[in-house]
């Protein structure tokens, strides 16, 4: 039975903003993305965005694009000069949804990079840039004369483009709120004795040049969280009044020079945790709207936000990466069937080394709108499940973690009858055992959606039912392997004593080890398991040694924004860090060390040494059928070399177009970019 369409929720009335009225309250706000070609928005740009005007998004914020040839941060950032025909595309397709569209504008100022122009950064004063220890150049009058200009003449060529307005960047990597804080700021002339000056002029120059009619927006950063010379709350909303009479909406953000993650940190930060500071903004900002920013992409929170006066919108930026038609399943009740973000930053945060594209680990599609075309949806407009009497012939799935479930899910929406049947008592695999530890939390959510939707579809679910090879080998459909992983082999001698897999210490965290005795934690991979690992073993109250050939902790973190929060966090819950060292031998309660430069040996007392390294794939089902002549499998996920989530939900959802799609090709499966026949 369908659902119910939904009118009257809150967070789906319009909102005045200037002179133009929203059709939700639900922002899509800017993002890198490393989707442009060179530095214009590109056609992939174009897909992205539609998607979500399609999902229902009220109001999208394009990628901020610099103003000033002074600011090319990274290398396929937007710049304002070459963005007017991706602009204008961009406005059409999703202005043809009812989206009001705003570019973002910005210039990152100390935090840039020389790398692709090769000239001297700009910035207030001569504060180097945190990662790169990179000395700006402080800028002239004539400096600052020039991007004031830059932002008036971007704005008036994303107006004329056919965009709704433009929205000043003065949050996290803004020259805007660098002259705002002390941290950065410390000039003697006018623009540092008036911290507000060089803002102050940059909105009174955009609103100069372009009217009272086209929006002008302003994303602030309220809170550095440096208060011995940072923007603090308190700074901030004593310039609200004079800031948001200069504007048509405000989005409150935080985060500053040292504190890049804060703006957009990963489950460590509970999700909402701007709201207090919006609530405070909203009061100065009279009857300036305000938008809600901070890991909110959980409906009810974003609702009761709005209910209460917190905020007159919300951003929910990440949640519609992950499910781009959040807006649409709600107007028509079915918010249930919402894909959750897990706020793992693992894919959507791009800004590295790396240069990658934007992804995301529960949407495979996001960020490859254009060369992964939809044929069959599940979106919750105009598309129910398809009935079990026309379904195609079976399809058999063995492992029900996520690759296992993915490819369930999406091959019954393609029409197919599937079984999946999993081993263990529950479905989830190794997502949900990761998920036991609190910055995981969030993947139970994802596991326990990617069930219900292969339930809503038809899918039948067997657990605790292990398949043999003469079982898979008997089955007359299609066969998709996705049988997870096993523990690897020991980089190291062991004898005895208690040596257990991080696997199985997630999945029974009292593992026989009295609280309070020593453990170590060996991880060579330098993910956030082993992190996560020696951070629950603390919070049991064992003394937790953790091991890594790393100069830093958690090396991999850096990916996501978490490498600093993660290392505080082991140093404050007394973990003792040994860097740069490789575990030897673990044995009659000692571990023994080698310094990986001086190759010194040395021992630790421990009782118990729990092992992160790098597991195996789980083949014995796969090499059992390739001694049979029956048709073989395709084999997904853990069980082709240890996988992310991300890897294992794009190889399960390949790996069922692949059987579903007749255009869809093997080369496509491996490479991840399907060429038809998916679901959104």
């Amino acid at each position: 039975m369908a659902a119910s369409p939904n009118s009257s929720d809150p967070l789906l009335a319009p909102v005045q903003i200037g002179s133009r009225l929203t059709a939700n309250r639900i922002m899509f706000g800017p993002h890198e993305t490393n989707l442009g070609d060179g530095r214009a928005f590109s056609a992939r740009h174009v897909g992205y965005y539609r998607q979500r005007a399609i999902g229902g998004a009220g109001i999208l914020v394009t990628e901020t694009a610099s103003v000033h040839p002074s600011d090319w941060p990274y290398e396929r950032c937007p710049a304002a000069w070459e963005a007017a025909s991706g602009w204008h595309e961009i406005g059409a397709v999703c202005g043809a949804e009812g989206t009001l569209v705003v570019a973002s504008l910005g210039h990152s100022g100390g935090q840039g990079s020389s790398a692709y122009h090769q000239r001297p950064l700009f910035a207030p004063s001569d504060e180097p840039e945190v990662n790169t220890r990179e000395v700006p150049k402080i800028m002239e009058p004539e400096d600052i004369s020039a991007v004031i200009e830059g932002f008036a003449d971007s704005a008036k060529i994303a107006v004329d483009a056919g965009l709704a307005g433009v929205e000043v960047n003065a949050g996290q990597h803004s020259l805007a709120r660098q002259f705002l804080s002390g941290l950065t700021n410390r000039r003697e002339d006018r623009y540092g004795t008036d911290k507000l000056a060089f803002l102050r002029e940059v909105l009174a120059a955009v609103r100069a040049l372009l009217g009272p009619q086209p929006l002008l927006g302003l994303r602030l950063s309220c809170d550095e969280l440096a208060p011995w010379a940072g923007i603090t709350p308190e700074d901030a909303v004593a310039s609200i009044p004079e800031l948001a009479a200069a504007v048509d909406y405000l989005v409150v953000v935080r985060g500053g020079i040292f504190s890049v993650a804060e703006t957009r940190p990963t489950l460590h930060h509970p999700p909402g945790f701007n709201l207090d500071l919006t609530g405070q903004v909203v009061k100065a900002a009279g009857p300036t709207p305000v938008f809600a920013q901070g890991s909110i992409v959980d409906l009810d929170q974003a609702r009761l936000a709005v209910e209460t006066g917190t905020c007159s919108g919300v951003e929910m930026t990440r949640a519609q990466i992950a499910d781009p038609d959040l807006v649409a399943k709600l107007k028509t009740g079915n918010a249930s069937q919402v894909r959750p973000c897990t706020l793992c930053n693992q894919l959507c945060q791009v800004r590295d080394n790396r240069n990658p594209i934007l992804g995301c680990v529960v949407n495979p599609r996001a960020g490859h709108e254009t060369t992964d075309h939809a044929v069959g949806s599940d979106r919750a407009v105009g598309l129910a499940p398809t009935p079990a009497a026309a379904k195609q012939p079976s399809v058999l799935v063995v492992g029900a973690g996520p690759a296992g479930l993915e490819a369930a899910r999406v091959a019954a929406i393609n029409g197919r009858s599937v079984r999946l049947v999993e081993r263990g008592p529950l479905v989830g695999g190794m997502a949900l055992v990761a998920a036991r530890a609190p910055a995981n939390s969030r993947l139970k959510l994802a596991v326990r959606w990617l069930e219900a939707e292969c339930i809503r579809h038809g899918v039948t679910i067997d657990v605790a039912v292990e398949l043999g090879p003469d079982d898979v080998a008997a089955f007359s459909g299609d066969v998709i392997l996705a049988t997870g992983s096993v523990p690897g082999l020991p980089s190291y001698q062991t004898d005895q004593a208690v040596t257990v897999d991080v696997a199985e210490m997630f999945a029974h965290p009292y593992f026989g080890v009295p609280a309070g005795s020593s453990v170590a934690v060996w991880d060579p991979v330098g993910g956030p398991i082993g992190v996560a690992a020696a951070e629950l073993l603390a919070d049991a109250g064992h003394t937790v040694h953790y091991l890594t050939p790393d100069a830093i902790a958690g090396n991999l973190l850096a990916l996501s924004g978490d490498l600093a929060g993660s290392n505080v966090r082991l140093q404050q819950a007394g973990v003792t860090i040994h860097r740069r060292v490789k575990l030897r031998s673990f044995g009659n309660g000692r571990a023994e060390l080698e310094h990986s430069f001086t190759a010194e040996r040395f021992k630790i007392p421990v009782a118990a040494l729990i092992d992160a390294g790098p597991r195996l794939p789980g083949t014995s089902l796969a090499d059992a059928l390739a001694t049979t002549t029956a048709p073989q499998p395709i084999v997904v996920g853990d069980a082709v070399a240890p996988r992310s989530v991300a890897e294992a939900i794009r190889e399960g959802r390949n790996a069922a177009l692949l059987i579903t799609n007749s255009t869809f090709t093997a080369g496509a499966a491996i490479a991840g970019a399907p060429t038809g026949g998916a679901d959104r």
